[in-house]
């Protein structure tokens, strides 16, 4: 059986937390399943930023997008060999047409 995480809306969290300082943290950490952790970090988020401060902080990334950024990196490293090469091989020519310079005088 996997375990999923509960997620909490902005007012839900800030409904908690009114609730814990009506009928204190115990009580409300017990009720919800909650560690005093958590309750204390949504505290501070909340009175650092506001209801703000209750919203999650990181940044949903579109699938669509993932997938371009990831194609892109792909063709960009592909992009990459294709210059080594000709490069190396660039390298290759100067080198064996001043071997045969060499050889003619």
């Amino acid at each position: 059986m996997t375990k999923t995480r509960r997620q909490f809306t902005p007012e839900e969290k800030y409904s908690i937390l009114q609730e814990a300082e009506r009928e204190g943290t115990t009580e409300v950490a017990r009720k919800y399943n909650l560690a005093h952790s958590v309750l204390s970090y949504w505290r501070k988020k909340y009175l650092a930023k506001g209801k703000d401060g209750l919203k999650a902080s990181y940044k949903k990334v579109d699938p669509q997008l993932r997938a371009l950024e990831e194609e892109n990196e792909r063709l960009k490293r592909l992009i990459a060999k294709q210059a080594i090469e000709l490069e190396f091989k660039t390298e290759l020519l100067k080198k064996s047409d001043a071997h045969y310079q060499k050889l003619r005088k």
